[in-house]
């Protein structure tokens, strides 16, 4: 009996596995077809039709700003790793090894604010850039991102880097290494795993936005690669959606590669930072 039943369940999780890979399977596959299929109508793609066209990505280079659209995108997305390393590991290390007065209270106003959706203060950040002349510039639309992810990214290093023993401090100190030396030569390459996942999430977050961009961008040469995109099949009357499949699949490849590269430092980052105070 007990081995029938354990039969059964294993027979459950495969199809439940198998289910879930083909609501997640099929519409990439759908898109993938539609981007190599002639004409304009994403319901012309066929799992029995085999012909195939290369002119939707040749349309993509030369007939749209497909690929100013990719560099405004790839800018910010890099842009906003670089600083967001940057400004995250030099906080989250003077939190971690330091001790000055209010400590405490900053570190649950930091987790206070991670507790309110993003959402809530769209309207507030569109009236600041506005008064700082923001608007439509790459600037106020990576000051967004930087500050949005700063106290989420910050109490998680924090947590990676209180797992690191302050032994190897006091040794470095011992040998006269001073904070600078600690923090760059001892703890950012024992830090490696969680800095690959603020690097990438950091990079991800600009690169697959659709909100902000759309709120804070303006001129279509400013576009990014989801608002602009989106536009082609935005109104009743548009005949791109096998376009539009063409610009999604080539926008996914990106970070589709970064996440293999770097899966397995995701998952050691992440559970790693999630250390309690």
């Amino acid at each position: 009996m007990n081995k029938l039943m354990h039969k059964a369940g294993v027979f459950a999780v495969y199809l439940l596995l198998a289910i879930n890979a083909i609501l997640v399977l099929g519409p990439i596959t759908w898109t993938v077809m539609a981007s190599f299929k002639p004409g304009v109508n994403l319901f012309s793609s066929s799992f029995t039709d085999f012909s195939f066209t290369l002119d939707h990505y040749r349309a993509l280079f030369t007939d749209t700003p497909y690929l100013q659209w990719y560099a405004n995108t790839f800018v910010l997305a890099f842009s906003n790793m670089a600083i967001s390393i940057i400004v995250v590991t030099m906080t989250a290390f003077i939190f971690s090894r330091y001790r000055f007065k209010g400590k405490r209270n900053v570190m649950m106003g930091i987790l206070v604010i991670q507790m309110f959706p993003a959402f809530l203060s769209i309207t507030a950040i569109y009236v600041l850039l506005s008064k700082l002349n923001l608007i439509d510039t790459f600037t106020g639309l990576l000051f967004v991102y930087v500050t949005g992810s700063l106290p989420f990214m910050t109490w998680l290093v924090k947590g990676y880097f209180d797992a690191i023993p302050t032994s190897l401090d006091e040794a470095a100190k011992i040998d006269g290494a001073g904070h600078l030396t600690i923090f760059f030569e001892i703890i950012l390459p024992l830090a490696k795993p969680i800095l690959v996942f603020v690097g990438l999430t950091s990079f991800t977050a600009p690169w697959m936005d659709f909100i902000l961009p759309t709120l804070i961008l303006r001129s279509e040469e400013k576009m990014t690669l989801a608002v602009g995109i989106f536009q082609w099949i935005a109104s009743n009357s548009a005949e791109n959606y096998t376009l539009f499949s063409a610009g999604a699949l080539l926008v996914a490849i990106p970070i589709t590669l970064l996440f293999v590269a770097t899966q397995k430092h995701i998952t050691v980052g992440l559970v790693s930072g999630a250390v309690k105070e």
